[in-house]
């Protein structure tokens, strides 16, 4: 069966789905997107990452061309028609077709994208390996744009390296998050810690939603930065993403998290993640 993604207003053939040469998301990157879970039919954490979508599309000043109802409508459909139970979706809000200038065009209707895939979703993960890597991005990494090229020059050091992850660092040797997810530790005192949210990273929707459900768990999460020297000497490290979910890193470029082995917190966080919103 075909594929069918959402373009302006239209379902379409995946392999129909075009844009005009001219729109800006192509010819600047200007545009933001966002990417949901889909787990059992049901859309996960959507309140949160719509949030997040108006909050970037705010900080670009571009205005959203339909409502959040029509939003998870058009989501649901995509479910449905391309038969997805486990799978992501994926929206992209551009800031439209304008004859190629730098400055923003007035009177364009902003450009909405949103096409769903498949994916095989498991309660265990392998441990993964990650590298570290310069963080070469600009400074407003809060904003969820589709200027994405630093995050990809990475992200393909670490597949040439064999590794699942980069992860990026800071000039002051401080730990921002992956090129595609947010990092985690288990310190030596068996406290959850990641990075505090600011414009250094973005602030995960699964990392906040892991936040509550580890809260509840009785683990307890310290929100501060740390070092590559930090990580490597940690029990345990994971990423967490709408594609990653929660999955450990058990090396980090020639280094071996601990006994190398997957631990105990980062299984457990991922089977309750999956649990409670699934």
């Amino acid at each position: 069966m075909s594929r069918i993604a959402y373009v302006n207003g239209r379902y379409v053939p995946h392999k129909h789905a075009f844009v005009h040469i001219e729109d800006r998301g192509y010819q600047f990157g200007d545009g933001v997107y966002e990417v949901v879970l889909v787990l059992n039919k049901n859309l996960i954490d959507f309140e949160g990452h719509f949030t997040r979508l108006k909050r970037s599309l705010t900080e670009i000043s571009l205005d959203l061309p339909i409502s959040e109802m029509v939003i998870k409508l058009i989501f649901n459909r995509l479910v449905k028609s391309n038969l997805i139970t486990n799978g992501l979706i994926y929206l992209q809000v551009t800031r439209g077709v304008a004859n190629r200038a730098h400055q923003f065009p007035s009177a364009v209707p902003p450009a909405l994208v949103v096409t769903a895939k498949p994916t095989l979703i498991t309660k265990t993960v392998d441990g993964k390996k990650a590298i570290t890597t310069t963080d070469q991005r600009w400074d407003r990494r809060d904003i969820k744009t589709i200027q994405l090229l630093p995050n990809c020059i990475a992200k393909e050091e670490a597949v040439k390296r064999g590794a699942f992850e980069a992860i990026m660092v800071m000039r002051d040797g401080t730990i921002t998050e992956g090129a595609s997810s947010n990092l985690w530790m288990v310190d030596k005192e068996n406290q959850l810690v990641t990075r505090h949210a600011s414009n250094a990273i973005l602030n995960g929707i699964t990392k906040l939603s892991l936040t509550n459900i580890a809260s509840i768990g009785q683990y307890k999460i310290v929100e501060r930065s740390f070092t590559v020297e930090e990580a490597k000497e940690a029990k345990e490290l994971f990423v967490t993403s709408a594609t990653a979910i929660v999955t450990p890193i058990i090396q980090l470029n020639d280094d071996l998290i601990a006994d190398g082995n997957v631990g105990p917190v980062a299984l457990a966080l991922r089977s309750a993640y999956l649990n409670n919103v699934g």
